[in-house]
């Protein structure tokens, strides 16, 4: 062979080695976008859960689920854009609990005026504790105890700062909850409810709490807790007047805070988040109609009202009704009632009897 045949096969060895690199490479690389990437994407999606604590029957479930493929399909007439994507949530027994045996406010309050040593109960904050404990002995809420809880909160911790009284709430939240095992008052949230948090969450919604519970209270009991991914400024309540240290009896229109000076509660209350108060602090506060409302009690059907009348979106409301009386402190003339309401009002209700697989997780118990 001359060395002109011998050069012509070098060029085609070198040719057919070069093809067979291209080859190789734009095979293995085939294979390695075929392993990263999900067989189906949108089958994927489908299977994701968040609502796995649910019953698959429930109609909440359904109802929610239906709901969420609708208002975020872009396509769809029914799309709400991200920006208009509002629930709003009542706190004491919609997501967390409502009586062991009465509200965590009440609760604090009691132990404030009737059970710690550094602080004397004046004689106005043992009148309001008289009252809870009727509440307690009788199940039945007293006239006016709204009001008179919420000016006795601030009369008992008047003078803490803020952080003060947050980490009183903190270290309170660490007692067992009563009536339960396996539990302290701080863990007492609604596993699916939280689940229902997560679904909204993870398709744009911005989820806020507007509790008849003083604000500040509600605040100390989720500080801190990650799961919930609900920031103060999205926690709405009861208000009581707040002050600073130096500021005395000068009005806020002629005092200027210093460096120095801190926050404290002015001892104060202003108003109870409850019923009309709510819609009218939604308007001020959030500023945007909600799309979904959930809560549990006649306190909660003005919210739920103003949510679903005359808006612009698609719009629903959901309650919770209290039927689980072996897992829950639950009352079932109560829960029929709100399950009326609810057939009424076209809201849908919530069973934690029938619609829960859990509530606060197998490994508590109610006594």
């Amino acid at each position: 062979m001359n060395r002109r045949e011998t050069n012509i096969w070098k060029l085609v060895s070198l040719i057919a080695i070069v093809l067979l690199a291209i080859v190789s490479a734009l095979y293995f690389n085939r294979i390695g976008y075929e392993k990263e990437k999900p067989v189906d994407e949108d089958v994927a999606d489908e299977e994701i859960s968040y609502l796995s604590l649910w019953k698959d029957d429930a109609r909440a479930k359904i109802a929610l689920e239906d709901y969420i493929k609708e208002i975020t399909d872009e396509t769809a007439p029914s799309y709400i854009p991200v920006e208009n994507r509002i629930a709003v949530f009542d706190h004491d027994g919609t997501l967390f609990c409502e009586t062991y045996p009465v509200y965590f406010d009440h609760m604090l309050f009691m132990h404030r005026v009737l059970e710690d040593p550094d602080h004397e109960a004046t004689p106005f904050e043992l009148e309001v504790a008289a009252k809870v404990q009727e509440f307690i002995d009788t199940g039945n809420y007293p006239d006016g105890l709204d009001n008179l809880h919420g000016q006795g909160v601030a009369s008992a911790f008047a003078g803490m700062t803020v952080k003060e009284f947050s980490d009183y709430i903190y270290e309170y939240r660490q007692t067992p909850a009563p009536g339960y095992e396996n539990m302290t008052m701080g863990d007492a949230f609604y596993l699916p409810m939280l689940e229902v948090l997560d679904l909204l969450q993870n398709n744009g919604f911005k989820t806020y709490i507007v509790s008849g519970t003083d604000r500040l209270i509600v605040r100390g009991i989720v500080d801190g807790l990650s799961f919930l991914n609900i920031p103060p400024n999205q926690i709405i309540g009861s208000d009581e007047l707040l002050t600073t240290r130096k500021q005395g009896d000068t009005d806020g229109l002629d005092y200027v805070f210093t460096d120095d000076d801190e926050l404290i509660l002015a001892g104060e209350f202003i108003i109870k988040n409850l019923k009309m108060n709510k819609v009218s602090v939604i308007a001020q506060e959030i500023g945007i109609q909600p799309v979904l409302a959930f809560g549990n009690s006649s306190g909660d059907a003005s919210m739920a009202k103003y949510t679903v009348s005359n808006n612009p979106y698609p719009s629903m409301a959901f309650m919770l009704c209290c039927d689980d009386t072996v897992r829950e402190n639950g009352n079932e003339a109560k829960a029929e009632k709100m399950a009326k309401t609810c057939e009424e009002n076209g809201w849908i209700p919530i069973s934690m009897k029938n619609d829960w697989i859990t509530i606060y997780g197998d490994e508590v118990n109610r006594r």
